[in-house]
């Protein structure tokens, strides 16, 4: 195989096709060499190219007559001295940090991608074993090659109802779905799908890791795999198992058809470490091409890395090349995958300083914020990581969205029955003012949510009050234990008819405050047909029917909580008051007693557990009661004019909706939901 190779040019980064050849260019500031390694249609059979030019940093070279398909990796040579941070293994394969598709999914082997811990020293040897035959190959692409037909819909922030799901548990046991298609992007774009998440009422679907991701060897040796992908190795590439076709066409039209539909899709990314894993990890990228400048290390033994994810690694935003990689990464997801936004891993990591200090003046968040394409995206951080000062809720930009823990927390307790949380429930219903109401934030800005796909499913947070994650193999030490849950008086499957009840009245009243609170609300995929997990609150390795959404073994209770969710994402959109820009006025909003009366100070501090609010709207005023105590409550309306209410939603069933009155008995466990005609 011969090949006219010329110069080319050291930007753009990545294998560049034009028409007639491809421009490969790959970043390293101390690797002596790079040889371009191109392989025939089965991996198999390795042609090496050295990349003849070094501009800026940038080996680079044009290859003639390469077209998209064309498989490739890289082989970098270097010094290999660990206790200085060089880590460069020309016998080791690299995956390019630029690649758009990888043929297949990155399996853990230390033997032949790093090293055998059998010692704290291994590492410090050279290992000379090629791990070609167990390395995905890039491919070329040609990056305009799909032509979308739909435009992004654009959804106004307090227009947002955010969908978290797992695009192959969602799929994978979806009866609408073609059997050959489930657990992949086809599956997932398929119509009915679609439909289905249309119906909702969902505006934005949030897909958990889509890039390129690694099982690792802790997970192969217990004979699991990593499921939620949150171990990336090449952030432009889509995760091969994903793609039913092996075509990256695949991804963008699954895009598409979401805004065909109009709902936007939100990709969750991981920036701040890789799947390379600590000092004893595999060396498949970036750990390769040039390890002191990809990630953070310790500055007294750059041997090791300082670990602020709990991954082994932290990715280092602080240098421009890294920077301009994940600046690039997110700019091509944007515009030639036509994504919505995105949800960021661990974000105090990325917008940690070269002193690994969280700062809103980080390289990274400035460079956000001056980015054109990026500012018209939605960005959501989850504000927080393992390091130092690493809980950072409320300190991010404004125009940045966050998770807000403090929501899941507070509402979590009061529908438990807690002391002393009513306070802070009234903060976080109205937009958590507290957190958020400063530097021009806006109650959009606040995620709330009551779960996630880390941690408990709505079901199981009302039906267990501890983890069970036996089936992780961790001897269920792993996953948190502050999950403030309560069973409702039986630990998982119970035929108790009275359990059964509180448990659905619980999960419908812990559904009714997310979807009626200020704020953007997130719902986890399955909540909405009350899914269970059988208590196994950190799923990360399962991926099997423990993780996947049953579909077609939907309990009565479920079905009657899909009804609901529809309903409250009605609510929502017709009363616009619901969908705030701002904050709201004291005098537009009071909480109020069960006998009516406003709430004063010694109330506050009493033992309440059931609250009420009154909303002041232009048209309609609204009234809402959040009952969760164990007994029914006699309320009195709020006497605001000659008018009655009237009951629009009541989460237990038992009031009869659209009933004009002044008075109501709240059901235990439940929320009921007025309205009232001003003048």
């Amino acid at each position: 195989m011969t090949h006219e190779v010329l110069n080319g040019l050291p930007y753009p980064l990545g294998a560049q096709y034009d028409g007639n050849g491809v421009n490969f260019a790959l970043f390293s500031s101390t690797a002596t060499r790079v040889q371009l390694c191109l392989f025939n249609k089965n991996g198999t059979s390795e042609t090496h190219i050295d990349l003849p030019q070094y501009t800026d940093e940038v080996f680079h070279g044009y290859i003639k007559g390469i077209k998209p398909g064309q498989l490739y990796g890289y082989r970098v040579y270097g010094p290999y001295e660990p206790e200085k941070g060089h880590r460069f293994n020309h016998h080791k394969l690299l995956i390019d940090p630029y690649a758009r598709q990888l043929t297949g999914p990155i399996i853990s082997n230390n033997t032949m991608l790093g090293y055998i811990p059998f010692s704290a020293k291994q590492d410090l040897s050279f290992n000379r074993r090629n791990s070609s035959p167990f390395v995905p190959k890039c491919v070329v692409v040609d990056d305009d090659a799909y032509k979308f037909k739909a435009d992004k819909p654009k959804t106004n922030w307090d227009e947002v109802i955010i969908y978290e799901a797992h695009l192959k548990g969602f799929t994978a046991r979806n009866p609408e779905v073609d059997k050959a298609l489930r657990g992949t992007c086809a599956g997932m774009s398929s119509k009915k799908v679609v439909d289905y998440i249309k119906s909702l009422g969902i505006t934005s679907v949030e897909l958990l890791p889509t890039a390129a991701f690694l099982t690792g060897g802790f997970l192969l040796d217990k004979g699991l795999t990593n499921y939620w992908g949150y171990d990336p190795i090449a952030f432009m590439a889509p995760h091969a198992p994903y793609l039913s076709s092996g075509d990256l066409n695949e991804f963008k039209h699954m895009v598409d058809v979401f805004h065909e539909a109009g709902v936007e899709v939100i990709l969750d990314v991981v920036y701040n470490h890789s799947g390379e894993g600590d000092q004893m990890g595999q060396t498949l990228c970036y750990r390769g091409i040039d390890n002191s400048v990809y990630y953070r290390l310790n500055k007294d033994n750059p041997r090791y890395y300082d670990d602020t994810t709990g991954c082994g690694n932290s990715f280092n935003l602080g240098h421009p090349r890294v920077l301009q990689l994940v600046m690039d990464s997110l700019r091509y997801w944007a515009d030639k995958v036509q994504i919505d936004g995105f949800r960021f891993d661990l974000a105090t990591t990325v917008a940690r300083d070269n002193n690994n200090q969280f700062t809103i003046n980080s390289d990274f968040l400035s460079a956000v914020q001056q980015d054109p394409t990026l500012q018209r995206l939605k960005l959501i951080a989850e504000p927080w990581d393992l390091g130092w000062g690493g809980y950072q809720v409320g300190s991010f930009r404004p125009g940045w969205a966050e998770w807000n823990d403090k929501f899941r927390d507070t509402v979590r307790k009061f529908w438990k029955g807690d002391e002393g949380v009513a306070s802070d429930l009234a903060y976080r219903i109205t937009g958590s003012s507290d957190v958020y109401q400063n530097r021009g934030r806006k109650p959009w800005e606040t995620v709330n949510f009551i779960t996630a796909h880390d941690g408990f499913t709505l079901y199981d947070l009302v039906s267990y009050n501890g983890k069970h994650n036996e089936a992780n193999g961790e001897e269920n030490r792993d996953g948190s234990d502050n999950n403030n849950s309560w069973n409702s008086g039986a630990e998982g499957q119970t035929d108790d008819k009275g359990i059964l009840l509180n448990r659905e009245r619980r999960a419908r009243g812990l559904m009714a405050t997310l979807l009626l609170a200020f704020g953007t609300p997130m719902i986890q995929a399955g909540d909405e047909i009350l899914r269970s997990q059988q208590g196994n609150n950190n799923t990360y390795a399962q991926d099997n029917e423990l993780s996947w959404i049953d579909w077609e073994n939907m309990t009565p209770a479920g079905k009657r909580m899909l009804e609901l969710v529809k309903k409250l994402l009605c609510i929502r959109k017709i009363y616009p008051v619901m969908e705030q820009d701002d904050f709201f006025k004291p005098e537009n909003f009071l909480w109020c007693r069960p006998d009516g009366e406003t709430m004063n100070a010694d109330d506050w501090k009493s033992y309440v557990r059931a609250l009420s609010c009154f909303i002041n709207n232009e048209n309609k005023d609204i009234f809402i009661i959040f009952n969760a105590f164990s007994e029914d409550i006699k309320w009195t309306l709020p006497a605001q004019n000659t008018h009655k209410w009237r009951l629009i939603m009541d989460t237990s069933g038992v009031n009869k909706e659209c009933e004009m009155m002044r008075e109501v008995v709240a059901p235990a466990w439940s929320v009921l939901f007025f309205e009232q005609e001003n003048g």
